[in-house]
């Protein structure tokens, strides 16, 4: 082992933990806003205390996401400098703006959110968390293209050994980015859904276990916060599936190894069969998915392989295979049961029904599903481009720091990590504390007094 593994196993340590907040602070986000405007549009009570409640926990997911995220920008510096020295002119205009019109949008704003309540006007207060909304959706888009434009850099030439940008609209508009970004962002809402779906669960079953449970408790504000988890995982479903399937159509055309390693597609192949598992197909549906096409040739590694030694040169220019195969499907699989338990919700629940409680159990335990499914799809986008770093420019081979030692990497390797794990039990101690702690009672209206007539 050399200082690039630990560099790669660092960096992808690092993201992973970071992205395990990035996802649940957008699409919790959104959420809590939606649960604030329907306070503010029907003065229901509930609503308010569901809001400040999840507001709570999204605070604790925020900050924990901000403190992850710095650490990336270190790394960049210490472990990858000749990746840095080749994209910085291309990633200094999209990371400038998020740096300075949605992050201080989303951190400014959703400072007046938490110190505005009772001193803000209360349009003004629920507009203070719509901007932190826009925000954080605005940062994600400008991470994203950066992100995209390494899987298919556009927009630059090439001067001295660096990238220089021509054309900031090119870079912005990606058409793997413009894919890429509702996907990541609808993935996000899927995240949410169930987590709020869990917290739902929970609350549920603790409810029906309380012995002073009465009729009019049986109608629940949690059920309406389920209902709304239920239809925001639904529709964002529906909205990764269909970007998805965009971006399958653009990994034929710009990264034909990548797709040819979800597939485990060895060579050439027309009218290529899509593999839910080793030894089961469909057949024809991957040229179906890839191109509309069922007898369209589908690229394979093999024949990729010797095409790429031609032209780069020699080398290995296939990714793991078997990491990027397995991972696609955890990720299908994992996100499209945790989008079925969503319609089995809306079903089970129509009409006003209550959630039956072996529902509310299934919930809680399905609360690793999508959270699995992001990290698998991560695995999917950033080990699927090796060996490059920027496809068909930069080798990660070439990007790591060439004056860092193993010794360097492997001592920062396990400060973060113990790092990391001290932040996962602050965070795992916090967010439990908080759910089974529940939402604030309700204030208790004052007694009211007859009024004492003198002389009786």
């Amino acid at each position: 082992m050399d200082a690039l593994d630990l560099a790669r196993w660092q960096f992808g340590v690092t993201t992973v933990y970071h992205f395990l907040f990035v996802p649940l602070t957008i699409g919790l986000g959104v959420f809590v806003a939606s649960l604030q405007t329907a306070w503010h549009r029907t003065g229901k009570e509930h609503y308010l205390r569901l809001t400040k409640f999840f507001g709570k926990l999204f605070l604790i997911n925020f900050a924990m996401g901000v403190v992850t995220g710095i650490v990336q920008e270190f790394q960049f510096g210490m472990n990858w400098s000749e990746y840095s020295i080749f994209v910085g002119d291309v990633f200094g205009a999209p990371l400038a703006l998020e740096a300075l019109l949605a992050f201080f949008l989303e951190s400014t704003f959703l400072g007046l959110w938490i110190f505005g309540w009772d001193k803000l006007p209360k349009r003004v207060h629920l507009a203070t968390i719509w901007a932190a909304v826009i925000g954080s959706n605005l940062s994600a888009y400008f991470i994203l293209a950066a992100n995209a434009w390494m899987k298919h850099p556009v927009g630059y030439t090439v001067e001295n050994g660096r990238a220089r940008m021509t054309d900031i609209w090119a870079v912005l508009t990606n058409s793997t980015a413009l894919a890429q970004v509702p996907h990541v962002v609808a993935a996000s809402f899927v995240v949410a859904g169930g987590f709020v779906l869990a917290v739902c669960g929970y609350h549920l079953l603790k409810e029906r276990r309380d012995p002073d449970r009465t009729v009019e408790t049986a109608v629940s504000p949690w059920r309406s916060a389920m209902r709304g988890a239920l239809v925001m995982t639904a529709i964002a479903g529906a909205v990764v599936a269909g970007t998805g399937d965009m971006s399958a159509k653009l990994l034929h055309t710009q990264q034909p190894m990548k797709l040819a390693a979800a597939e485990g597609l060895e060579r050439d192949t027309a009218g290529a069969p899509f593999h839910v598992v080793p030894g089961v197909e469909i057949p024809k549906l991957l040229s179906i998915l890839a191109t509309n096409d069922p007898d369209a040739v589908i690229r394979g590694s093999e024949d990729l392989q010797k095409e790429m030694e031609a032209r780069f040169g020699p080398g290995d220019y296939r990714p793991d295979m078997a990491v990027t195969f397995w991972s696609y499907r955890i990720m299908q699989g994992f996100g499209l049961s945790t989008v079925g338990l969503a319609l089995l919700g809306l079903w089970l629940t129509r009409r006003r029904r209550p959630a039956p409680s072996w529902f509310a159990r299934l919930l809680v335990l399905a609360l690793p599903l999508p959270l699995i499914a992001v990290i698998a799809g991560w695995l999917v986008s950033e080990i699927g481009r090796q060996p490059w770093t920027v496809m068909g420019e930069l080798l990660t081979a070439s990007s790591v720091s060439p004056g860092v030692t193993l010794a360097e990497v492997a001592t920062s390797l396990a400060v973060f990590t113990l790092l990391y794990g001290a932040l996962a039990v602050a965070e795992a101690v916090l967010l439990v504390k908080h759910v089974k702690r529940g939402p604030d009672r309700p204030a208790k209206p004052a007694e009211r007094r007859e009024p004492v007539l003198m002389g009786y």
